[in-house]
């Protein structure tokens, strides 16, 4: 399958939210996504972005994406986040997660980042196997520990009561 990878424009976050969903559905938990489209538009298109998107299209159809920002290692230092990688189910199997997930790469590589880090999940097994076929580390011994929004609302109120 031909196709191209590009960087996304203001116009792409429409798209880029409804492969957002994809994603969630996909990792099993569809009503996670409290974003909205303008929050895409907006936070992706200051100065400096928050984030940054590469596109998969074809014919001017997306067919997935990668969405990434750079992060600090104290250990690395300089570093890239890669997000969210996402094909649409339909077009999975045709080598366009590997091209945005090199892309990434080629992109921290040409930054001078010295790392790139994602999570994935323990369950998807196909994404563990092609990251460590890439020559990735998948740390089956670190867990991944967040704060969402209401807790941490309620934390800080907490906290600043004492």
């Amino acid at each position: 399958m031909q196709f191209t990878i590009r960087k996304a424009k203001k116009a792409d976050m429409p798209e880029a939210y409804l492969l957002i969903k994809e994603l969630a559905a996909f990792e099993n938990q569809p009503d996670a996504v409290k974003i909205k489209v303008d929050d895409l538009e907006r936070e992706g298109f200051k100065s400096p972005p928050s984030f940054e998107v590469f596109l998969a299209v074809k014919d001017d159809e997306v067919l997935g994406m990668a969405l990434f920002y750079p992060r600090f290692s104290t250990w690395e230092g300089v570093s890239l986040h890669l997000e969210d990688l996402i094909v649409h189910e339909k077009y999975r199997g045709n080598g366009i997660g590997k091209a945005l997930y090199t892309k990434v790469l080629q992109s921290a590589v040409d930054l001078g980042y010295r790392r790139v880090s994602w999570d994935v999940l323990d369950w998807n097994t196909n994404a563990i196997e092609f990251y460590e076929s890439t020559g990735a580390t998948v740390f089956k011994n670190w867990c991944i520990a967040q704060i969402e929004n209401e807790v941490l609302l309620n934390y800080v109120k907490q906290q600043s009561n004492r």
